[in-house]
Protein backbone atom coordinates (compact mmCIF):
# COMPACT_ATOMS: atom_id res chain seq x y z
CA UNK A 1 0.00 0.00 0.00
CA UNK A 2 3.27 2.50 -0.24
CA UNK A 3 2.10 3.80 -3.13
CA UNK A 4 -1.81 4.07 -2.09
CA UNK A 5 -3.39 7.72 -1.97
CA UNK A 6 -3.77 7.97 1.96
CA UNK A 7 -7.66 9.10 3.58
CA UNK A 8 -8.72 9.96 6.73
CA UNK A 9 -12.12 8.63 7.55
CA UNK A 10 -15.07 10.85 9.86
CA UNK A 11 -16.71 8.58 11.57
CA UNK A 12 -16.13 5.33 12.87
CA UNK A 13 -19.61 3.34 13.55
CA UNK A 14 -20.84 0.50 11.41
CA UNK A 15 -21.48 2.55 8.37
CA UNK A 16 -17.51 3.57 8.35
CA UNK A 17 -16.91 -0.42 8.00
CA UNK A 18 -17.92 -0.08 4.39
CA UNK A 19 -16.72 3.09 3.69
CA UNK A 20 -13.51 1.95 4.72
CA UNK A 21 -13.94 -1.50 2.60
CA UNK A 22 -15.43 0.84 -0.35
CA UNK A 23 -12.01 3.14 -0.19
CA UNK A 24 -9.35 0.15 -0.05
CA UNK A 25 -11.10 -1.20 -3.03
CA UNK A 26 -10.56 1.83 -5.04
CA UNK A 27 -7.22 1.86 -3.91
CA UNK A 28 -6.44 3.77 -1.43
CA UNK A 29 -4.39 3.72 2.44
CA UNK A 30 -6.88 4.65 5.08
CA UNK A 31 -4.48 6.96 7.55
CA UNK A 32 -7.01 6.73 10.52
CA UNK A 33 -10.42 7.77 11.30
CA UNK A 34 -11.70 9.79 13.33
CA UNK A 35 -15.44 10.29 15.91
CA UNK A 36 -16.60 12.63 18.37
CA UNK A 37 -17.79 9.04 21.19
CA UNK A 38 -14.28 8.61 23.14
CA UNK A 39 -15.38 5.54 23.68
CA UNK A 40 -14.08 4.47 20.60
CA UNK A 41 -10.68 5.97 20.99
CA UNK A 42 -7.87 3.91 20.07
CA UNK A 43 -10.14 1.07 18.86
CA UNK A 44 -9.85 -0.14 15.26
CA UNK A 45 -12.28 -0.14 12.25
CA UNK A 46 -10.79 -3.38 10.09
CA UNK A 47 -7.47 -2.54 11.20
CA UNK A 48 -7.69 1.03 10.85
CA UNK A 49 -6.98 3.11 14.25
CA UNK A 50 -9.66 5.67 15.46
CA UNK A 51 -7.67 8.87 16.51
CA UNK A 52 -9.35 10.77 17.85
CA UNK A 53 -12.49 13.59 17.67
CA UNK A 54 -13.37 14.72 14.33
CA UNK A 55 -11.74 18.22 15.27
CA UNK A 56 -8.03 16.23 15.23
CA UNK A 57 -8.54 15.31 12.01
CA UNK A 58 -8.21 19.20 11.03
CA UNK A 59 -5.08 19.26 13.30
CA UNK A 60 -3.60 16.30 11.39
CA UNK A 61 -3.48 18.28 8.63
CA UNK A 62 -5.06 15.25 6.82
CA UNK A 63 -4.05 14.69 3.03
CA UNK A 64 -7.73 13.41 1.92
CA UNK A 65 -11.45 12.80 3.84
CA UNK A 66 -14.31 11.57 3.57
CA UNK A 67 -17.26 11.11 6.33
CA UNK A 68 -18.65 8.17 6.87
CA UNK A 69 -21.94 9.39 8.68
CA UNK A 70 -25.13 7.60 7.58
CA UNK A 71 -27.05 10.70 9.44
CA UNK A 72 -28.03 13.59 6.71
CA UNK A 73 -28.07 16.20 9.26
CA UNK A 74 -24.91 15.22 11.06
CA UNK A 75 -23.42 14.70 7.09
CA UNK A 76 -24.15 18.23 6.61
CA UNK A 77 -23.00 19.94 9.73
CA UNK A 78 -19.48 18.03 9.34
CA UNK A 79 -18.93 18.74 5.99
CA UNK A 80 -19.44 22.72 7.01
CA UNK A 81 -17.95 23.08 9.88
CA UNK A 82 -14.61 20.66 8.74
CA UNK A 83 -12.00 22.45 6.71
CA UNK A 84 -10.73 19.10 5.06
CA UNK A 85 -10.09 18.10 1.57
CA UNK A 86 -13.14 16.24 0.82
CA UNK A 87 -12.79 13.92 -1.64
CA UNK A 88 -15.33 11.28 -3.63
CA UNK A 89 -15.09 7.40 -3.40
CA UNK A 90 -16.30 5.27 -5.76
CA UNK A 91 -16.29 1.54 -5.37
CA UNK A 92 -14.86 -0.33 -8.57
CA UNK A 93 -17.97 -2.60 -9.31
CA UNK A 94 -20.13 0.01 -9.39
CA UNK A 95 -20.98 1.41 -12.67
CA UNK A 96 -21.21 4.71 -14.11
CA UNK A 97 -21.67 6.71 -17.21
CA UNK A 98 -19.51 8.98 -18.33
CA UNK A 99 -21.98 12.07 -18.31
CA UNK A 100 -22.45 11.93 -14.87
CA UNK A 101 -21.98 14.84 -12.90
CA UNK A 102 -20.83 13.94 -9.29
CA UNK A 103 -20.12 16.34 -6.34
CA UNK A 104 -17.20 16.52 -3.74
CA UNK A 105 -17.41 13.76 -0.79
CA UNK A 106 -19.68 11.63 -1.95
CA UNK A 107 -19.62 7.89 -1.74
CA UNK A 108 -20.51 5.29 -4.19
CA UNK A 109 -20.91 1.65 -2.61
CA UNK A 110 -20.42 -1.77 -4.19
CA UNK A 111 -23.09 -2.36 -6.98
CA UNK A 112 -24.39 0.89 -7.82
CA UNK A 113 -25.41 1.69 -11.37
CA UNK A 114 -25.91 5.70 -12.27
CA UNK A 115 -26.77 6.08 -15.99
CA UNK A 116 -26.28 9.08 -18.58
CA UNK A 117 -26.59 13.01 -17.58
CA UNK A 118 -27.36 11.99 -14.06
CA UNK A 119 -26.15 14.60 -11.56
CA UNK A 120 -25.50 13.49 -7.95
CA UNK A 121 -24.52 16.40 -5.05
CA UNK A 122 -22.11 16.82 -2.81
CA UNK A 123 -21.81 14.55 0.57
CA UNK A 124 -24.35 12.06 -1.40
CA UNK A 125 -24.56 8.21 -0.14
CA UNK A 126 -25.53 5.91 -2.75
CA UNK A 127 -25.61 2.50 -0.46
CA UNK A 128 -24.83 -0.57 -1.83
CA UNK A 129 -26.80 -2.21 -5.07
CA UNK A 130 -28.47 1.44 -5.54
CA UNK A 131 -29.78 1.89 -9.43
CA UNK A 132 -30.20 5.77 -10.84
CA UNK A 133 -31.29 6.08 -14.09
CA UNK A 134 -30.92 8.71 -17.06
CA UNK A 135 -31.28 12.87 -16.10
CA UNK A 136 -32.01 11.88 -12.53
CA UNK A 137 -30.41 14.86 -9.91
CA UNK A 138 -29.86 14.02 -6.17
CA UNK A 139 -29.88 17.06 -4.30
CA UNK A 140 -26.45 16.84 -1.30
CA UNK A 141 -26.13 15.09 1.78
CA UNK A 142 -29.03 12.59 0.50
CA UNK A 143 -28.48 8.82 1.53
CA UNK A 144 -30.21 6.68 -1.10
CA UNK A 145 -30.15 3.13 0.76
CA UNK A 146 -29.47 -0.25 -0.67
CA UNK A 147 -31.64 -1.20 -3.03
CA UNK A 148 -33.25 1.82 -3.97
CA UNK A 149 -34.13 2.24 -8.00
CA UNK A 150 -34.78 5.71 -8.83
CA UNK A 151 -36.22 5.24 -12.74
CA UNK A 152 -34.99 7.81 -15.17
CA UNK A 153 -35.94 12.00 -14.87
CA UNK A 154 -36.09 11.42 -10.81
CA UNK A 155 -35.38 14.49 -8.78
CA UNK A 156 -34.12 13.81 -5.32
CA UNK A 157 -33.93 17.28 -3.11
CA UNK A 158 -31.26 17.81 -0.80
CA UNK A 159 -31.35 16.10 2.72
CA UNK A 160 -33.68 13.42 1.87
CA UNK A 161 -33.54 9.77 2.64
CA UNK A 162 -35.03 6.94 0.24
CA UNK A 163 -35.34 4.03 2.77
CA UNK A 164 -34.10 0.23 1.59
CA UNK A 165 -35.57 -1.59 -1.52
CA UNK A 166 -37.57 1.74 -1.97
CA UNK A 167 -38.55 2.30 -6.05
CA UNK A 168 -39.56 5.65 -7.79
CA UNK A 169 -41.24 5.82 -10.75
CA UNK A 170 -40.00 8.03 -13.58
CA UNK A 171 -40.56 11.89 -13.69
CA UNK A 172 -41.01 11.84 -9.81
CA UNK A 173 -39.94 14.87 -8.38
CA UNK A 174 -39.58 14.37 -4.25
CA UNK A 175 -38.31 17.32 -1.65
CA UNK A 176 -35.68 18.20 0.23
CA UNK A 177 -35.74 16.48 3.61
CA UNK A 178 -38.22 13.90 2.52
CA UNK A 179 -38.15 10.53 4.24
CA UNK A 180 -39.01 7.85 2.29
CA UNK A 181 -39.88 4.24 3.83
CA UNK A 182 -38.68 1.05 3.12
CA UNK A 183 -39.99 -1.00 0.05
CA UNK A 184 -42.25 2.21 -0.59
CA UNK A 185 -42.62 3.22 -4.29
CA UNK A 186 -42.95 6.77 -5.18
CA UNK A 187 -45.45 7.17 -8.36
CA UNK A 188 -46.73 10.89 -7.18
CA UNK A 189 -44.38 13.74 -6.20
CA UNK A 190 -43.71 14.70 -2.91
CA UNK A 191 -43.29 17.98 -1.32
CA UNK A 192 -40.46 18.99 0.93
CA UNK A 193 -40.24 17.99 4.85
CA UNK A 194 -42.89 14.88 4.67
CA UNK A 195 -42.49 11.40 5.53
CA UNK A 196 -44.03 8.92 2.95
CA UNK A 197 -44.81 4.82 2.96
CA UNK A 198 -45.86 2.53 1.35
CA UNK A 199 -47.31 1.02 -1.90
CA UNK A 200 -47.95 3.16 -3.50
CA UNK A 201 -46.07 5.94 -1.08
CA UNK A 202 -48.50 8.36 0.89
CA UNK A 203 -47.72 11.21 3.05
CA UNK A 204 -48.04 10.22 7.02
CA UNK A 205 -46.52 13.28 8.24
CA UNK A 206 -44.64 16.16 8.04
CA UNK A 207 -41.79 17.47 10.08
CA UNK A 208 -39.52 20.54 10.72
Amino acid sequence: MSNAKRLAVIGAGGHAKVVVSTARAAGWEITGLYDDNETLWGSDVLGARVKGPVAQAEADRVPAAVIAIGSNQTRALLAEKLMLPWVTLVHPSAVLSDSVVMGRGTVVFAGVVVQPCTVIGDHVILNTGSTIDHDCSVGSYTHIAPGVNLAGGVTVGPGSFLGIGAAVTPGICIGSQVVVGAGAVVAQDLPDRVTAVGVPARVVRGHG
